[in-house]
């Protein structure tokens, strides 16, 4: 029988102490499990402000260097309007950081779609929600590769909505499986098996039956790049904060060949696609998920039995 353990957002932690300990193969797919649900770290408390400290008791000296303050502040002022400021003046540092103030809100605008080519950006958007919402079923090869370089390779199948599996070459022992409502990290050699909520993972572009990029993700870019077209994306629902994903697809947007998950703590976890396949059906057996219940126990024996050489 497979041991059931749940995981909820209080509980990942002890998900990536189960993990680090074992080997490369295994803490890398730790890595994958982390870029799919995050890595839930305690928030960082607030500083504390510190106490005002009590005002000086005003002197009558300072009267004049209080209108000459003034008068610094008031050639602040004008500086920061005429965009220009005398060497030596006061308050100079406060008057170039308005002065540029425009300047870093234009740099710092979305750059979802360019305005010079919103046609092309939107048009790619469209081609990668048809390429998407027109994927039923896929079957491929996967090479997963860690923020520490290492790569471990593995099968990926997929069925919409919702069901997908991973399974890891050998020596790794674990596989990912999502059957429509939460998402299993079994372990082969241990016979446990790690439950997820489904809605914790940044794929929904796989996984939901139909996707619109722009509204259930935010755009972030759109570009051509030498080798093809990347997307990136970011996902604010994710446990622990916000993921950053990026899809590349070759030029004709015809294939997706790679994704790219940062976490909310910066790790980046790539996955690159070959030898993709659209066949008509997969085995609805593969993304089985026993929770204990008697039916799926009754199930997982109907499908030991099935896999069994006559």
């Amino acid at each position: 029988m497979i041991g059931r353990r749940t995981r909820t957002a209080g509980s990942l932690i002890a998900a990536g102490l189960w993990l680090a300990p074992a080997a490369p193969a295994q803490a890398q797919v730790g890595a994958f499990i982390d870029s799919l649900f995050g890595r839930k770290d305690e928030p960082a408390p607030e500083p504390e402000a510190a106490p005002a400290a009590p005002a000086p008791a005003p002197k009558k000296p300072a009267a004049k260097p209080a209108a000459k303050e003034s008068s610094a502040k008031d050639a602040s002022k004008d500086a920061a309007k005429t965009g220009s400021l005398k060497p030596g003046t006061k308050n100079s540092d406060k008057a170039d950081h308005k002065a540029t103030e425009p300047k870093v809100a234009a740099v710092g605008a979305p750059a979802a779609v360019a305005p010079s080519e919103p046609a092309d950006a939107a048009t790619l958007l469209a081609q990668a929600n048809a390429y998407f919402n027109a994927m039923n079923t896929l079957t491929g090869s996967f090479m997963q590769i860690g923020a520490d370089g290492r790569r471990i390779g593995g099968k990926l199948t997929l069925a919409k909505p919702g069901r997908l599996r991973f399974d890891y070459d050998q020596p790794s022992p674990l596989e990912v499986v999502a059957d429509g409502t939460s998402v299993a990290v079994r372990d082969r050699k241990l016979a446990t098996q790690d439950l997820y909520f489904i809605a914790q993972t940044p794929l929904k572009f796989l996984l939901r039956e139909k996707i619109d990029l722009a509204r259930d993700l935010t755009v972030t870019d759109v570009a051509n790049d030498p080798g093809g077209v990347r997307i990136s994306l970011e996902d604010r629902a994710t446990l622990g904060g916000t993921s950053k994903i990026q899809l590349f697809f070759d030029a004709e947007m015809k294939t997706l060949s790679q994704w790219r998950i940062t976490d909310p703590q910066g790790y980046v976890t790539t996955v690159q696609l070959s030898n993709l396949q659209r066949p008509k059906t997969v085995d609805g057996s593969l993304f089985f998920i026993n929770y204990g219940r008697a039916e799926d126990k009754a199930m997982q024996q109907q499908i030991q039995q099935s896999q069994q050489p006559n």
